[in-house]
């Protein structure tokens, strides 16, 4: 796919199946093509844990990592001041901190059972502000939410949307979805496209009708 794509992308995303299956191969491979990289681990534990491990993480060199928001201030700000004195202590640039506000694939019905009273883009816009308290760069959200998140959180605050999909493409396991070019006039500062491109007849033609869409906002 990376061939397939050649200079169109220049950063991808590192999820859990494809890490779990080949470990840091795949970093390795990324960055001898000179892509950029963000490794998708979810990251949710105890605050030391959690820092730890983004700290045995950080030899890889990869671009944004990320954690659960849910994991509460006292996680989130000694991730973000651990990850950033290890940086400085190594002499390298700390990468990007972003956090899972509430999943993509999350709608109201699963939300309402997990005993949530209120909407789900409310908690989405307080859980990036905690994020944002905390000293982290950003968060993952849907496009849905991203007006509200930007308009709490200011112009410098990473936003990165799952659940993009291009016109006439499927949702799959996505609740809260929106086109390219809907998530970034909502305030998107990255858009994750996925499956639209992988699983396309032709992934070139897909990602070259993508980059149409984003360029005519």
């Amino acid at each position: 796919l990376v061939g397939q794509l050649g200079d169109s992308i220049i950063f991808y995303k590192v999820g859990m199946e494809l890490f779990y299956a080949v470990g840091p191969q795949v970093i390795t491979y990324l960055k001898s093509k000179n892509k950029r990289i963000f490794l998708d681990l979810k990251l949710h534990d105890i605050p030391n844990t959690v820092a730890e491990g983004l700290i045995s993480l950080m030899k890889f060199g990869v671009d944004i990592f990320n954690v659960h928001a849910s994991g509460g201030f006292t996680m989130l700000s000694q991730a973000a001041q651990r990850i950033k004195e290890a940086a400085h202590a190594a002499g390298v640039r700390p990468p990007k901190l972003i956090a899972i506000t509430v999943l993509t694939s999350m709608n109201e019905t699963d939300w309402r059972s997990l005993g949530m009273t209120m909407p789900i883009a409310e908690q989405v816009v307080n859980l990036a502000k905690l994020s944002q308290r905390a000293g982290l760069d950003g968060v993952v959200a849907s496009p849905r939410e991203a007006a509200m998140i930007r308009k709490a959180c200011g112009r410098d605050f990473m936003i990165v949307t799952p659940g993009v999909r291009p016109r006439g493409t499927a949702n799959n396991d996505q609740s809260r979805v929106a086109a390219p070019a809907e998530a970034l006039r909502n305030g998107a500062s990255q858009l994750v496209i996925g499956r639209p491109i992988y699983a396309a007849p032709n992934p070139k033609a897909a990602v070259d009708s993508i980059l149409a869409e984003i360029a005519a906002v």
